[in-house]
């Protein structure tokens, strides 16, 4: 039998601490910040008299996260690369992903030749860290069930870099919902139906932004069609990761 081959190891891509809070906590705004800010906050008083949004089935909750909820995440994320660092897998097929990929929880989501799974342990044997509170707080504010998340998928989206339709099914049941967050870079977010031959429609994500799959858009295709790189100053160098809550087992 054929070993199995190593995924590539990438350095931090999160870099250091983020330009918006530079900018905000220095008292220099820019224009743009400013105007993510207006807009984050706009939104996040409309979800509370409102709710999410009802996006092809999903529930899209725009603006939920404040910038400080963002940059505790992004914070915690350090953390957990400096335990299990980003890595890019292969696909069955043998094709190199171009998002890089981490993962915390009992067990993480990982590729290579052999297929798509779920692993307790990293590729070189140690444990996956434990999902911050900061973000199973946000499983508790949307996902609408008692039962907590196992698995915490977290996806780095580079320049150029994006993700073909897929559906989420390597989970053990799939009545649980899965939570997306986005922080960064704007994403051209694409929602199908549960046939990879069903019409779809795209709206961009922001920094911020959580969407639910559930009810019947929880085996819904999806996936990012390109990111607008450097739309967000989270992150000092650019890019935008993904962070995915699920009940692996």
């Amino acid at each position: 039998m054929a070993p199995r081959p190593d995924p590539k190891v990438d350095d931090d891509p999160l870099g250091g601490r983020s330009r918006l809070r530079g900018v905000y906590r220095e008292g220099l705004p820019t224009l743009q910040a400013t105007l993510s800010m207006e807009f984050s906050g706009f939104w996040r008083n409309s979800l509370i008299m409102n709710g999410p949004l009802d996006f092809q089935g999903t529930k899209l909750w725009k603006g939920l996260l404040s910038l400080d909820d963002q940059e505790e995440i992004v914070s915690d994320l350090r953390s957990i690369a400096e335990s299990a660092p980003f890595r890019q897998y292969s696909t069955p097929g043998g094709r190199q992903m171009s998002v890089r990929m981490t993962g915390a929880g009992a067990r993480a989501w990982l590729s290579d030749t052999t297929g798509y799974r779920y692993a307790e342990t990293q590729p070189d044997g140690r444990l996956w860290p434990a999902i911050p509170t900061a973000i199973m707080n946000v499983w508790k504010k949307v996902a609408e069930v008692s039962r907590e998340p196992d698995s915490c998928l977290v996806n780095f989206y580079g320049e150029g870099t994006k993700m073909g339709l897929h559906q989420d099914r390597v989970e053990a049941e799939h009545l649980w919902p899965v939570v997306s967050i986005s922080l960064g870079d704007e994403a051209l977010f694409r929602v199908g139906g549960v046939e990879r031959r069903d019409p779809t429609k795209s709206i961009w994500l922001r920094s911020g932004d959580v969407v639910v799959l559930t009810g019947t858009s929880r085996l819904a295709y999806h996936g990012i069609d390109r990111v607008k790189f450097r739309s967000s100053g989270l992150l000092p160098k650019g890019g935008r990761i993904n962070v995915t809550l699920r009940i692996a087992s």
